[in-house]
Formats: structure tokens, sequence, C-alpha cells
């Protein structure tokens, strides 16, 4: 793990910053990739990345410091603009980079649904990349193994702060490696007829629901907020409810008239 990777003068850089950055730049060439392949809306992808980008980055860090470091933060205000530090929570990142998807999509006319169904896979294995982010920082740690395997963080890094020289479990690490195998089943999923949107809510599912049984293993937080149940997992809960719900009412929606549209 390597935090920074060189010095301009004083500032330094950061592995967190570069990877956060190249996992928004290759997310955004995958969506172009999969738009074109469709022949529908890929001149809009630049745009929308950026902009989907910008927004993601704003949410992720302010559904950090309001709902998993507001203790730290409500003392340290002026620490809050410090992305480049780490302190990014990704579920923040996807409601408000989607947020500014459909609010781009409703200005130029785009239908949300398919437009959404089209790109949502860069949107996972952007995910997976921001995870390696996370690894290099030393955040989004896990919890001590209580044995002698794990990841040892070094010196330097939050997780050495919280827990010393303790294996930790890869939840971090597990968190990339199951977005990846989501972005492969959504693939899957894409090549056979549905209805609009029905990719992207599996999405929603999928991801909500590792992310749930996942948090049982992260350290860097542990304080519940409601039913024993930490923010992450709440949010999940409630994102798997409404995913099921509006997975199959696309499914009925599409079907009265006797035809599915996700395949064009």
């Amino acid at each position: 793990m390597h935090q920074y990777l060189f010095h301009i003068g004083s500032f330094p850089v950061r592995s967190y910053g570069l990877v956060l950055c190249l996992s928004i730049i290759l997310a955004t060439g995958v969506a172009y990739f999969l738009a074109k392949q469709d022949g529908r809306w890929h001149k809009h992808v630049p745009d929308m990345g950026i902009y989907c980008g910008l927004a993601g980055i704003v949410g992720a860090r302010l559904w950090d410091v309001f709902l998993f470091d507001w203790d730290y933060y409500s003392e340290h205000l002026t620490e809050i603009p410090f992305v480049w530090q780490g302190g990014m929570a990704i579920q923040g990142g996807v409601i408000f980079g989607v947020l500014a998807g459909m609010a781009y999509a409703k200005m130029h006319k785009i239908d949300t649904w398919a437009f959404g169904d089209i790109v949502v896979p860069a949107v996972v294995i952007g995910q997976a990349i921001g995870r390696c982010a996370n690894l290099l920082n030393g955040d989004a740690f896990g919890a001590p193994t209580g044995g002698d395997f794990g990841v040892v963080y070094p010196e330097g890094t939050l997780a050495r702060q919280f827990y010393g020289a303790q294996p930790l479990w890869p939840a971090e690490i597990w968190e990339g490696q199951l977005d990846i195998v989501i972005f492969a089943l959504l693939l899957i999923f894409r090549a056979r007829r549905h209805a609009k949107g029905q990719a992207f809510l599996l999405y929603a599912v999928l991801y909500s629901l590792a992310r749930f049984f996942l948090e049982y293993l992260r350290g860097d937080y542990v304080e519940p907020l409601a039913f024993r149940l930490k923010s992450a997992q709440v949010t999940s809960l409630l994102v798997v409810i409404a995913g099921v719900f509006l997975f199959f009412w696309r499914e009925w929606k599409e079907r009265r008239p006797g035809v599915l549209t996700g395949k064009k």
C-alpha cells in the first residue's frame, strides 16, 4: 500500500485521489463504449461523466461526513472539503451521481430507464476500481479477524491507527471483487430481453445485498443506526426492497401491451 506516489515540491500526490480520478475516467470510457455499441446517446456520455463524477464526489464526501464521521468533522469543519485524504462513502456517491444523471437525461430528453440499462455496467466497474483506491489509502477496512490471517496495514494509515498490527478482514478487497462479478452478471443479463430499467435495478439490488453482508466485516465504524444495523446496512436494505419492487413493476408495466423493450 502506498498512500503517496510522489511529491511536487511540498504537495503530495496521493494514490487515493489518482485512482479515484482514474475510476471515473475509465467508467466514463466504458459507458461511452456501451452506449456507442447500442447506438444511442453516446455523444452525451462524456458530459454526463463529468457531471455525474463531480456530483458523485460531493455526495460520497457528504454521506461519509454526516452519516459516518460527524463526531469528528463537527469539530473539524474546515477539513470537510479535504476529499484527497479519503473518507468517501460509495452509497452517497452513487445516489448523487444517479440524481445528476437523471437531471441531465431529463434536460436532454433521454429515456432515463433505457440509458441506465445501457451504462450501468460502467458504474459498477468504476466502483471496483474505486475500491483499489481505498486499499491503497488504508480506509474502508475490515474488523480484526481474530486470527493470523487478514490484511495488516502499514504505519500512517487509518486502519493502523484503529487496530495496530492486527490482521483485518479484507472487506474493501472483497467488495471490489464482488463488483467485478456483478459487472459480468449485468452484461449477461443485458443480453436477454428485459423491461426497461431492469438491468439498472438488478445492479442496485445485487450491489446492495453484497454491501449489506460485507458490512458485518467492516471495522472502520461500528456504531449501529437502527435495529442493530449500521447506516450502510439500513440504506442497502431500503434499496433492496425498493429495487425488487420496481424490478417486477417494470416487468408488469411493459408486459401490459405485450412488448418488452429493454432490447431494441
